[in-house]
């Protein structure tokens, strides 16, 4: 089938299948942008996050956790700032930790005390000298604001705070040193935060840092990935986890243009952040994909309670990085997040951290959009083109291969490379083509091969149906010539079998023995044309054209004859008669189509060549053979041995035809068959030379060894019946059969 011949025959397929390719390209592209397609690609993150995550006990973070243990043990939270500088004494002096982060923030002053209350007392007594000294020793150990401050001074602590977007909302507190000022040229790339809620500034003085906590759910609510930087009036702040990391390392947060942070003329967002050697990937609104390392426990957790008491093994803490944040239900600092719904925000900080140290941050850079649309741009016209041309079960195992293929090639990209390739637009597209394609073939190809099984399905085999209908406008039911080979077969003495047999047992007969014939007929790709009683008529070359149909006519022939041996002998074992058929085979010009009446149609062929078919297969009795067929017929089937029968003109003809009985393919020709068909040509060469004696002996010689054939029977008759009466010298060697 040419290409244009299919496209034509799939034109509707390809079509659609290029619309559902354009409406995701347009997608890809933001044109027209699909909700459906973003929720599906984040669900598709998190079933490759959760696939992909390594689920073990990551001991360098440790999470200090006030739980439930720590308020009953301790009192309702907010603690006094003199528990919480007994905490960062304890982790650091007696523990020996590296780092301390808070994920809380202490935006107000600490009163629990009563220090106030003491000094506005002592305004009211400024006389009283005892009690002004016993104030003064006393005001150090009641400031706890302060006690907690001296507590941080020094050490490796940052706090916690965050940046709000509601312009009525007053600040609080006081912010640590900006990450990136004004001047860096970078404020421009952020959205500009309107307000925050810090720490107090004698807090804020003292510690070593502060990064922000804000989460960045999605649209479903999930948290996926936290705001690494966030300016606010000109300058850019840096998030908790990424301060953590920094001052857990020593190291500086560097950002550059063209090299060093991927900002260039053609791109102006941030790609990545360098901290030291660790290269930190953002995506365009400057978050980080958090790398998740497995549900809720991914880090050691120990109860603050249980630090304050000395209840910790030295070696769980030393050196380690700590963050302080809380599970406890009350205190809502628990998130959606795609590895648990109900998770601690604390521990989200903890799996970007490792994820700082570790470098294996997952990037989805912007590039990745141009690589999405090549990618859907392929595929789809693979799938487009190839799918229509396949069967249901290939067309399946393809899709399958692709669908393997690309998932395997994600998972191998997000594993080797940290880098999350779009996956919800590749399998729409494969899913939906391929869909597409099964509905189309099935709800109105199937209807089109449904028209064509009530058109040829009676004359035709369903694998020759199927075939037809890949191009169903290249049949039809309307007349035509063609070069066609057509086949007729009858029972011998169907006369005399039937009225040995009772009608029950006469039907069982004929469908015994028509159902064996038709499907030698079918398997050869021949066309039924009717059941005549006991007879067949059938052809090849239409309605499906077939240059090799002589052949295969010839194919069918000689295995229904084969076939008929193994039905006589289970006749025989029915008690039914012997039966015996005679086949004839004409190849020529004939007509086909729907041919009859207003009443009655039927797909048939007619003409002069068809008629010969039948004389043909009337004289197969006349020379005891099996299979008679044309000269025509022999010469399209070069690949056979045949022998010349005769040379006729049968009723109703005038041009005299030769005629012919196959013995075997050349392949297949043994010496006995091959001595005994030269001997035959050798007496019918004399007998048409009219040396009758010699042509008497040579027949009586292959009578005599061959008894079995019938036809030198035939000729030795013949030729005695020429020695009395002498056909002339004009005589062409061709008989006429007066009978049909």
């Amino acid at each position: 089938m040419s290409l244009r011949v299919f496209i034509a025959g799939h034109a509707i397929r390809i079509g659609l299948s290029l619309v559902v390719l354009a409406i995701l390209l347009l997608n890809t592209i933001g044109v027209v942008p699909i909700g459906f397609i973003n929720g599906l690609e984040n669900y598709t993150y998190d079933a490759r996050l959760n696939l992909m995550m390594p689920r073990t006990l990551d001991e360098r973070i440790v999470i200090v956790d006030i739980d439930e243990k720590s308020l009953r043990e301790q009192g309702h939270w907010p603690w006094g700032r003199h528990k919480l500088a007994q905490l960062v004494d304890t982790l650091f002096d007696d523990y020996q930790i590296n780092t301390l982060g808070f994920d809380v923030v202490f935006a107000e002053k600490d009163e629990s005390s009563g220090l106030g209350s003491l000094e506005r007392i002592g305004a009211g007594f400024p006389a009283n000298a005892d009690f002004q000294q016993a104030l003064a020793e006393l005001r150090p150990r009641l400031n706890y604001d302060q006690l907690f401050a001296s507590s941080l001074k020094g050490r490796n602590v940052v706090l916690g705070y965050y940046f709000h977007q509601d312009a009525n909302a007053a600040s609080v507190g006081a912010l640590p040193t900006p990450s990136f000022t004004g001047d860096s040229g970078l404020t421009a790339m952020f959205h500009e935060a309107s307000g925050y809620g810090a720490n107090l500034d004698i807090l804020q003085e003292n510690a070593r840092s502060a990064g922000h906590f804000n989460p960045a759910p999605d649209g479903d609510g999930i948290s996926r990935r936290v705001p690494a930087l966030i300016s606010f009036e000109s300058n850019v702040y840096e998030a908790l986890s990424l301060a953590v990391a920094r001052v857990a390392m020593r190291a500086k947060l560097e950002a550059g243009f063209a090299e060093g942070m991927g900002v260039n003329d053609q791109y102006a967002g941030l790609e990545w952040l360098m901290l030291g050697d660790r290269r930190i990937p953002v995506d365009s609104e400057v978050s980080v994909l958090v790398p998740y390392r497995g549900g809720q426990g991914s880090f050691p957790y120990i109860s603050a309670t249980d630090v304050l008491n000395g209840k910790v093994a030295s070696e769980v803490l030393k050196d380690r990085i700590v963050l302080v944040g809380t599970t406890a239900p009350g205190l809502m600092d628990l998130r959606a997040t795609p590895v648990q719904h109900i998770y601690p925000g604390v521990e989200v900080h903890a799996n970007v951290i490792a994820g700082i140290l570790d470098g294996n941050i997952k990037e989805r850079p912007a590039y990745v959009l141009g690589a999405e649309f090549l990618m859907l741009l392929m595929i789809g016209l693979l799938l487009a083109l190839l799918l229509p041309a396949l069967s249901p079960i290939w067309a399946t195992v393809m899709t399958g291969a692709v669908l393997l293929s690309g998932i395997a090639f994600n998972l191998f990209m997000w594993e080797s490379a940290n880098l999350v390739l779009p996956l919800a637009s590749f399998l729409l597209l494969v899913v939906g083509i391929y869909v597409l394609n099964m509905s189309y073939g099935f709800f109105i190809e199937s209807r089109g091969k449904r028209q064509l099984a009530g058109l040829f399905g009676q004359y035709v085999p369903p694998e020759l149906v199927d075939e037809m209908a890949r191009d169903p406008s290249s049949f039809t039911l309307e007349g035509e010539s063609r070069e066609m080979t057509v086949l007729f077969s009858d029972v011998r003495g169907f006369t005399t079998i039937s009225e040995g047999l009772d009608p029950k047992q006469l039907t069982q007969l004929m469908n015994e023995f028509l159902t064996p014939m038709t499907h030698v007929i079918h398997h050869a790709r021949g066309t039924i044309d009717k059941y005549m009683g006991d007879a067949i008529m059938a052809f090849w070359g239409a309605p499906l054209h077939d240059p090799d149909h002589a052949r295969r006519a010839l194919q069918a022939a000689m295995q229904m004859v084969q076939n008929l041996a193994d039905l006589q002998a289970q006749f025989k074992a029915r008690g039914w008669p012997e039966i015996n058929i005679g086949v004839g085979l004409n190849t020529g010009l004939m007509t086909v189509g729907n041919m009859g009446s207003e009443f009655r149609m039927a797909y048939t062929v007619m003409g002069d060549a068809v008629n010969l078919g039948s004389r043909l297969e009337g004289l197969t009795k006349n020379y005891g053979v099996h299979i008679i067929v044309s000269e025509y017929t022999k010469a399209q089937a070069p690949d056979f041995v045949f022998r010349e029968l005769d040379v006729v003109r049968v009723k109703g003809k005038e041009k005299p035809v030769t005629i012919y009985e196959p013995v075997c393919e050349v392949d297949q020709l043994e010496a006995a068959v091959q001595d005994e068909l030269r001997d035959y040509e050798n007496a019918l060469a004399l007998y048409r030379m009219q040396h009758w004696d010699e042509a008497a002996k040579a027949f009586l010689d292959l009578q005599k060894h061959h008894p079995q054939r019938y036809l030198y029977q035939v000729y030795s008759e013949r030729i005695a019946h020429f020695c009395l009466h002498s056909p002339g010298d004009g005589w062409d060697g061709v008989f006429t059969h007066e009978t049909k």
